[in-house]
């Protein structure tokens, strides 16, 4: 199979969207110009993961300039654009990806990139490294290497790697300074409120927002409610990266304390059960949930589901779950990152530098 995409005539409006942040994009503009000469992945096959949108197509087109052979899949169900998939296909490359997918869809997307028997691996979140380690494993001894672009997809590595079960090497793009010191501060600071605000349509200022976990996203998220107006409290179990945020000036309390005060609540952790039964029980009426970490386990929605007497849809990406005394939870991007599952993810010039 070439491709499995949802709408491809709607290739014209994901080409609009990549022109777009190809001008603000000019280290990815000088690797193409190099890489139409060199052709340095010529003969090379590479399967491509990644939150599916404008930047991340710029890059994947790049990588087609270079030689290889692509195919392109998401790394998270909600974060994929069908446009600019459509886009990818009209010039050439195999995309196997759709907004909206089913687990079972995601994996066999995920499954049809791993088809062409990659060279060379881009995860983000560290999914097609767990089925080169499971299901695929016969793909191993084709497999150069790869990288990995998230906090959370390291930490999956480094386990692997900590057990001696990781059978190819792998670089750790977050671990370049332009990435976690730009990327995951600036970028998820800036988008994460973009997501948040452009769904909800609720000013920021004068709210009491939670900010779970104070590594460099969370920096930024917190960072960035402040410049918005808000009253930021900070949660995070590091007893070092708490101190920091008192000395950036921020409120820091247990996530028990935080529940009945926070209007929003963000959780950026990586972490599982962040926020719990009994913090959902605390909350005021109306209260956001969103999540920013790679999965959608921080926002504990089995525990959501269990207390609530009713579900409605709020508003496009917005689920209230109505607790028996008669509160409102609302829950954005069905607890996935709401940056990309509710927004366009990072700016352009962000996702050039990492």
């Amino acid at each position: 199979m070439d491709s499995s995409i949802r709408n491809k005539h709607s290739a014209s409006e994901g080409k609009i969207k990549i022109n777009w942040v190809k001008q603000y994009m000019p280290l990815l503009n000088a690797l193409e110009k190099e890489f139409q000469e060199t052709k340095p992945f010529l003969g090379k096959r590479i399967t491509v993961s990644v939150h599916l949108e404008a930047k991340t197509a710029w890059l994947s087109l790049v990588l087609a300039a270079g030689g290889a052979e692509l195919a392109v899949t998401g790394s998270n169900p909600l974060s994929t654009q069908d446009d600019i998939a459509a886009a990818l296909v009209e010039d050439g490359l195999k995309v196997f990806a759709w907004h909206g997918a089913t687990e079972e869809e995601y994996q066999t997307h995920l499954n049809q990139a791993l088809d062409i028997r990659p060279h060379i691996i881009i995860d983000d979140g560290g999914d097609l490294v767990q089925l080169l380690h499971s299901s695929r494993e016969e793909l191993q001894k084709d497999i150069i290497g790869g990288c990995e672009e998230t906090t959370t997809g390291v930490l999956r590595l480094r386990s692997r790697e900590k057990e001696g079960k990781l059978a190819f090497p792998m670089m750790s793009v977050n671990d370049a300074c332009c990435k976690y010191l730009f990327d995951n501060r600036y970028g998820t600071g800036q988008s994460v409120w973009e997501g948040i605000m452009g769904t909800t349509n609720l000013i920021i200022s004068g709210k009491y927002v939670v900010v779970a976990g104070y590594g460099w996203c969370g920096k930024g998220v917190a960072m960035r409610a402040k410049g918005l107006g808000a009253n930021v409290i900070v949660t995070e179990v590091d007893p070092i990266k708490a101190i920091e945020a008192v000395m950036d000036g921020y409120r820091v309390m247990p996530i028990d304390e935080a529940a009945s005060i926070g209007d929003i609540f963000v959780t950026v952790t990586g972490c599982l059960k962040v926020i719990r039964k009994e913090h959902f029980a605390k909350m005021k009426d109306g209260v956001l949930l969103a999540n920013a970490g790679h999965f959608d386990v921080e926002v504990w929605l089995p525990a959501l589901e269990e207390l609530c007497m009713e579900k409605r849809l709020m508003r496009r990406n917005i689920m209230g779950y109505v607790m028996e005394d008669g509160r409102t939870l609302n829950l954005l991007a069905e607890g996935r990152l709401v940056n990309l599952a509710s927004g366009d993810g990072h700016p352009a010039e962000i996702m050039d530098m990492s």
